[in-house]
Parts: structure tokens; C-alpha cells; sequence
């Protein structure tokens, strides 16, 4: 994941940095860094930290959920992370509680459990 995340970061920082038109010696001076080491970055050979991430952001004028693929990019659809997080999963606080609940059974338990909601589906 790390690989893949630093992969993403790289990829969108480049595009934003082309969008701004800068190159990436100005992108390495405004966030203070060599601009050797941001080129590593940039071809997501290793992850910012945490103060150079928010540099970047500030140098770029992107915001952290793009640059970490969180949010589409620009002229993108849909997030790199899409599949990540199958939809509807956790969306409801009733499904995060009964999660919470089901993982707290013993392996019997959650055999049985399985027999009522397969019961319960099949009356539907």
C-alpha cells in the first residue's frame, strides 16, 4: 500500500506541478527540499513527510485529498483509491455496530448467526 500511495502522490504532485507550470527545481526550492529528493518523490520512489506533504500542498495549490488520490483529480472521474472501499459497507451507523458486534463472537457464534441472516434473507 505504502508503494501504491507513494505511487499516487508522485503521479498527482507531477500533474499538479505541470499544471502550475513549474518545473521541479521550483517546486523543491518552495518546499525545501533538494531538488533531487523531490524528483524521487515525484516518480513515487518515496512518501513525503507529514510538514513537506502540507508544503507541497501550499506550493501546488492542491489539497492533501488530491494529492493522496483521495479525491479525483482533475479531469479524472473518480479516485485512484475507488476500489479500495467496497460502497455501502460501513455507510450507516447500524451496519458499524453490528460489525462491531459480529466480530466480537467466537467462530460458532458467527456460524449461527450466518444461519439467521440467510434465514432471514431467504424470507424476503
Amino acid at each position: 500500500m505504502e508503494k501504491r500511495l507513494a505511487t499516487t502522490v508522485g503521479e498527482s504532485s507531477r500533474l499538479a506541478r505541470m499544471r502550475a507550470g513549474l518545473t521541479q527545481a521550483d517546486v523543491a526550492e518552495r518546499i525545501g527540499v533538494a531538488t533531487e529528493v523531490y524528483g524521487r518523490m515525484e516518480r513515487g520512489k518515496m512518501l513525503p513527510s507529514v510538514p513537506t506533504l502540507l508544503r507541497l500542498c501550499v506550493a501546488l495549490r492542491s489539497g492533501p485529498d488530491e494529492l493522496m488520490g483521495l479525491a479525483p483529480r482533475n479531469g479524472s472521474g473518480e479516485s485512484p483509491w475507488a476500489d479500495e472501499v467496497p460502497s455501502g459497507l460501513d455507510d450507516t451507523p447500524e451496519m458499524r455496530r453490528l460489525l462491531r458486534s459480529l466480530r466480537r463472537l467466537k467462530r460458532p457464534q458467527i456460524k449461527l448467526m450466518h444461519l439467521v441472516a440467510t434465514a432471514i434473507i431467504a424470507r424476503i
